[in-house]
């Protein structure tokens, strides 16, 4: 059994996906702190000009550095939910499957959910479904595991009893920080790195733009092409006495 864990992206980009379709488990890391300006409240689509930055708003209810993703209010008195669907068909109108992609979005947005944590990971779960992943997904905070950083992901391993464990890169360096392959090795948990080669698909607006949200390929490829094209950026795990 092998898993990964990240925090709950608002519109991931095509990585995210290939992660989750690589691995038996993903755990949402909803219980840490939401960090200002992260990938959690705002990604990118692509418009004629090129990348377009959707942020969602968070209510203050509390100074930003105590509030966990969990916890994070999206702001709907801002009306986001509307100006990012208006940005959104703006954009991707003519786009060859708007009409199949479009109504699954507003049906989603439309459910105003409570947290940021579910707003991003019911869409996440949506839409790996519906492009074909067989993933079982959790929640690190139903999961009661305490710890910071890699002691917290070991635990949540040993938790769902996984053998395995697929990290992003950039998870590196503070697994890294006393020795290599930090607790995941003392615990006995083989150690993965996720490696990936963004793959070039149709796309509006010219000169092909990687690294936008996973609703850019939705748009211009369809529900049923996404994956097979998510799959072609695979690269073998690289195991971490090789990174």
């Amino acid at each position: 059994m092998i898993c990964a864990i990240m925090q709950p992206t608002y519109n991931p980009w095509l990585g995210y996906f290939d992660m989750i379709d690589k691995v038996d488990i993903f755990v949402f890391l909803d219980d840490v702190q939401l960090a200002k300006r992260s990938w959690q409240v705002r990604n990118r689509i692509k418009g004629a000009n090129g990348e377009i930055w959707l942020t969602i708003p968070i209510k203050k209810t509390a100074k930003r550095d105590e509030i966990r993703i969990k916890d994070a209010l999206p702001n709907y008195e801002q009306n986001w939910t509307d100006k990012h669907l208006k940005t959104i068909e703006h954009n991707y109108k003519k786009a060859k499957y708007f009409n199949e992609v479009f109504p699954f979005i507003e049906n989603h947005f439309s459910k105003k959910a409570e947290s940021l944590a579910e707003f991003n990971s019911q869409l996440i779960m949506d839409i790996a479904k519906k492009i074909g992943t067989s993933t079982v997904f959790k929640y690190s905070s139903q999961l009661n595991v305490e710890g910071n950083k890699d002691v917290k992901l070991v635990n949540i391993c040993k938790k769902l009893d996984t053998e395995e464990y697929l990290s992003p890169q950039g998870s590196a360096v503070y697994i890294n920080q006393h020795h290599k392959g930090g607790e995941f090795v003392t615990n006995n948990i083989d150690l993965y790195y996720h490696d990936y080669e963004h793959p070039v698909y149709k796309q509006l607006y010219g000169e092909f733009l990687p690294y936008m949200g996973i609703l850019d390929l939705l748009m211009n490829e369809g529900f049923e092409k996404s994956l097979e094209i998510i799959q072609a950026g695979r690269k073998e795990n690289i195991h971490y006495l090789n990174f």
